[in-house]
This record gives C-alpha cells, structure tokens and sequence, in this order.
C-alpha cells in the first residue's frame, strides 16, 4: 500500500522574481552576444544571482570586476547596479565599446547625487556598504560629498558637515527600515532634502508588501535569492518581522532538506528581483515529490513595467 503524502499549503507571492531592470540587464548581455558574438564582458555580476550569471557564461559572457580586465576590442556591459563614474572614464580612456545596462532606476539615483552636490549639498548615502549599487552612487563625486549609514543607531549618532544636507538611498532596502532611518534623519536635520521621488523602487515595494500579506500565515517563509542579494536578504527579513514562524533564504532550491518542512502546514514562496522563475518551479517539484500540495497565488499589485534595452551601436 502506498502511503499518503503530507499535505502542504504553498501560498506563492505575486509580484515575485524578475524586475523590469534585472529583465533588462540580462537581455542587455544577451543582445550583445548576438551582435557581436562571444565573447562579451561583464563588469561585475551582471545580477545578484550565480545560475544567471552561469546561463550566461556558458553562452560567451566572461565577468570580470575591472575595466584594465576587458580587452579594447571587445564589448564591456556594466551591471544592473550602476557603476562609478571612475569606470566610465576608464572604459573610454581605454577605447572600449561600452554598454551600460544600469536599472532606470538606479541611474536616476545618481542623477539625483549628482543634482544635489552641484548645489552645495552634502549626500547621505542610506545603504549596504560594499554592495556594488552603493559604491557606484558614492562614485559620481569625490568621497567628501558623502556620509554612508546603515543603520538607525548610525543615523541617531551621525555628526556631519555644516552644510546644506540632502539624502538619497540604494534602491533594495527594507521599506520599513528605511522610513525609519530617515525619520531619524529628519528630527535631527530638520532642513534636509529628500530626492525628487522615493528612491527605493517599485519592485523591492511591491515584492515587500507581498511578504506581508502572506507571512502570518506562513510556518515557514522560503525566499529564493543568493546571498549576495541585497533584496533578496530584506525580504527574509520582512518575512520574519512580519509574522512567519521562521524565514529562509534558499539559493538552490536542489540543495534544501526537504525534512526542514515536515512539521509545516502552510508556507510561504517567493524569489528575490534577480531569482529566475525557475528556481521557483524546481522548489515546486522538489516539494511534490514529499508532499501533496495545495499551491494558491497570492497576488498583491500587478507589475507592468519595462524598460527600453540601451543601444549597442
């Protein structure tokens, strides 16, 4: 006699996956391998995300984290997450046909950087330290326009120049969070100014507030995303604040004990902005060969964005 599964309730976020600027990123490297053939290089990850970027090695793109590294006479695609105004000089210096596949979003960051410091501002930078997005905004100016914080103690006991002051933020962080920090930073700098428009954008919003309308039903909240994904890190984050029992981060979905999940009733899915939908359907499969499913989508908004790829020629 064959013994019945466990059930297991999926309750799958929707939006979740793919962004407009990460669609576009990839696309970029893709168009340009079919213009001008392998190999194409990559500065820096194209994405957070290692089975991306290995789809794309495998079809001629090598990824690199300096200009000096990329021949002059092949392309050089700089990454979703925007990059310093230093690489840009370099590219051209060195003569490299260039393609900057930076998310809309995160250029009108540096737009914003840029705006305020020719007016005499004083940047603060609210993000990661490190994370390739941050240092391509605090690289549109010399290091004394910024002071970088992270966290709400370092808003409370930040001392800066007596000067006018203005904020922008990295694109990927925690909603909540953020709105905290820069509470903080309005009650003590009254004056300063805030960006034109909100600079965290609308998939990490959206993909956040999905979070949350599923993680107090959840036992266990899986995100799918890498390590090295800054979204991916705040919407386990958002799940565990926002009432699931316990959140996890899963970067292969092959690699997950399915043991992990035998006390659960209900769990929540989703996949960071750089997860291909993929990696979801093989969490799905893995988990129907354990469990008889009952799968529900959840959906909160939904995304119709896109973004115009950038010129090869």
């Amino acid at each position: 006699m064959i013994e019945a599964k466990p059930p297991l309730r999926v309750l799958l976020a929707a939006p979740r996956g793919f962004c407009a600027g990460v669609s576009r990123a990839i696309e970029t490297v893709e168009a340009a391998l079919s213009a001008y053939g392998p190999p194409v290089f990559v500065r820096h990850q194209i994405v957070h995300n290692p089975h991306v970027v290995t789809r794309l090695e495998a079809m001629g793109a090598v990824f690199i984290e300096q200009v000096s590294e990329a021949p002059c006479d092949r392309p050089l695609v700089f990454s979703a997450h925007g990059s310093p105004k230093s690489a840009h000089e370099d590219a051209k210096s060195l003569g490299i046909k260039l393609i900057d596949a930076a998310c809309p979003l995160v250029l009108k960051v540096h737009t914003q950087v840029k705006r305020f410091i020719a007016n005499g501002y004083h940047v603060v930078v609210i993000g990661h330290k490190g994370h390739a997005e941050v240092t391509g905004v605090m690289g549109q100016a010399a290091p004394e326009n910024f002071t970088l914080i992270e966290t709400l103690t370092e808003a409370a006991a930040l001392s800066l120049p007596d000067q006018p002051l203005a904020y922008v933020t990295q694109t990927t962080l925690s909603v909540d969070d953020t709105r905290a920090i820069i509470n903080a930073l309005r009650a003590r700098f009254p004056d300063i100014v805030a960006p034109s428009r909100e600079d965290i954008c609308y998939a990490t919003s959206n993909r956040q507030n999905a979070v949350k309308a599923i993680a107090p039903s959840a036992d266990t909240f899986c995100v799918i995303g890498d390590e090295t994904s800054s979204n991916s890190k705040r919407l386990v984050e958002v799940a565990e604040v926002s009432g699931a029992r316990r959140a996890i981060l899963i970067g292969d979905p092959e690699e997950i004990d399915l043991m992990a999940f035998s006390g659960d009733h209900t769990i929540g899915v989703t996949a960071g902005a750089s997860s291909p939908e993929e990696l979801v359907e093989k969490l799905l499969t893995r988990l129907a060969g354990q469990f008889s499913l009952d799968v529900e989508t959840i959906e909160t908004v939904r995304e119709d964005v896109t973004f115009k790829l950038p010129g090869l020629q």
